[in-house]
């Protein structure tokens, strides 16, 4: 252990920086950069939602609800539906169950289905959080020029596309709709629908 430690203080801060930037691929690079960009962003989002008693996937699930209100959404249907997986979206309904933000129902027709809906304390708690969410974003990305942002999400898009779920909300965007991989414009209609 010694020896090693030895080795990194003996070097300097440009060689150590040099060795920490090596990625076996482009690929790993543009990974684990975007892997460390997602938590630099995150912890200002936590740190907000925290403020609120929430996390970023129960909020996520609340405005997702209130798109819906005055109708509700079969709990599995939310699930398909939010940004990032919830591999426990019963625990994270009772979550916010408990606090009286949303209700779930079962169907008469088929008591198999359950729904949940958006009470309106959650609508409350969305509206307090309104311009809280715009801090966060302007936190987050607000040091970025329109143009950069646009770049920015078409890339985030075409890493993403091949991964969707087939006729998912997160399906083929927009942006991609018109290009094929070489990005060469191709004809005919989005895949992703609009949504």
């Amino acid at each position: 252990m010694k020896a090693c430690r030895s080795q990194v203080v003996g070097r300097s801060k440009d060689e150590l920086v040099a060795s920490r930037r090596r990625f076996d691929s482009a690929q790993q690079e543009a990974y684990l950069n975007l892997w460390r960009t997602y938590d630099r962003l995150k912890v200002i989002e936590e740190q907000a939602f925290g403020e609120f008693g929430l996390s970023a996937q129960q909020y996520n699930a609340l405005r997702l609800l209130r798109s819906v209100h005055p109708q509700s959404m079969p709990v599995l249907v939310l699930g398909s539906r939010l940004i990032s997986r919830a591999p426990d979206i019963t625990r994270l309904l009772d979550r916010l169950e408990k606090r009286d933000l949303v209700q779930r129902v079962r169907r008469a027709e088929n008591r198999r289905v359950v729904d949940v809906e958006i009470k309106p304390a959650g609508m409350e708690l969305l509206d307090e959080l309104a311009a809280v969410v715009r801090r966060v974003n302007h936190a987050q990305l607000g040091h970025m020029k329109p143009a950069e942002l646009k770049e920015l999400t078409r890339l985030l898009e075409a890493a993403r596309w091949p991964h969707e779920e087939p006729g998912g909300l997160w399906g083929r965007p927009e942006s991609l709709a018109t290009q094929s991989s070489s990005g060469a414009p191709v004809g005919g209609e989005s895949e992703h629908g609009g949504t």
